[in-house]
């Protein structure tokens, strides 16, 4: 029954998991970015929800989908302004200007919040299941971060935008030829990322304490849900997810809580040498 409670655990904990990488992914994917602002934007949108219920009254689950909004107009601005005009340069061009845009937003916060956990307490109790407890808070957190993680691919495999984006994320050449503006989808896709991510820091803080603490850990998660599912897939991301929930779980309860996240990276660091693409990835594009 402990074993069973834990795998329970570890596939609540990777839907949630899937939900933080999946934007990561996308963006990493789709514009060659690793994009180190992602754990900020996840942090941002649980401090966002959390005062708009302290001080307004708000539920987080009407202030989602307007926590979303903000973060994909804030992505998109970001975007379209300042990280395209140096897009086609190497990676590391990109990335030094996302860590320091992570800088600037992790010191806003910092200095207006404060590093001081906070979360919005719902007190829902936990359903027993045959003897096995689950967290309804957890619970809802993990069907409302399935359920964007399933908006999110319906996006990408029915909608002109997502047909757009999986065209340029294969050549972006070939798609400017053909009439698609690349740099209106590259902040498309970066507003979507940010999205995902404030969607996530809102669902994070119904359940977990947020603190700009977290920023790093978030991020470092999302790089191993990415490299353990496969880079820029949304199943991908969903099988990384559930995988890295389960590791963690088993682990925590096999080394303690404190290995949990070594193991995780471990995990990353054998996949890498044995199947760089990932379990469900593929070499080149989708």
């Amino acid at each position: 029954m402990a074993l069973l409670q834990t795998l329970v655990n570890g596939i609540v904990l990777g839907g949630l998991y899937s939900c933080l990488a999946v934007g990561f992914s996308l963006v990493w994917g789709v514009l060659n970015i690793v994009n180190m602002l992602h754990g900020s934007l996840i942090v941002f949108g649980g401090y966002i929800t959390y005062f708009a219920w302290h001080s307004y009254g708000i539920h987080p689950l009407l202030a989602l989908p307007v926590v979303a909004l903000l973060m994909y107009l804030l992505g998109y601005g970001v975007q379209i302004s300042m990280i395209n005009r140096v897009v086609s340069q190497p990676v590391l061009t990109t990335m030094t200007l996302t860590f320091g845009l992570d800088l600037i937003l992790y010191n806003f916060m910092t200095v207006y919040y404060s590093a001081t956990p906070r979360r919005v307490t719902l007190d829902l109790g936990a359903l027993d299941v045959g003897g096995i407890a689950i967290p309804v808070d957890r619970l809802l957190g993990m069907v409302l971060a399935l359920g964007l993680t399933g908006m999110l691919y319906l996006v990408m495999r029915r909608s002109r935008i997502g047909r757009a984006i999986v065209a340029v994320r294969m050549d972006s050449a070939a798609a400017a030829l053909m009439g698609i503006r690349v740099d209106r989808i590259y902040a498309i896709t970066f507003g979507i990322g940010a999205l995902m991510a404030g969607a996530t820091g809102a669902i994070f803080a119904m359940v977990y304490p947020v603190t700009t603490n977290l920023t790093g850990t978030y991020l470092g998660k999302a790089f191993v849900v990415c490299i353990i599912g496969g880079l820029g897939s949304v199943p991908g991301a969903l099988a990384g997810g559930i995988v890295l929930g389960i590791i963690e779980s088993l682990a925590g309860q096999a080394f303690g809580p404190q290995h949990a996240l070594t193991v995780g990276f471990v995990l990353m660091l054998i996949l890498l040498v044995v199947r760089p693409t990932g379990l469900i990835g593929i070499k080149g594009y989708e």
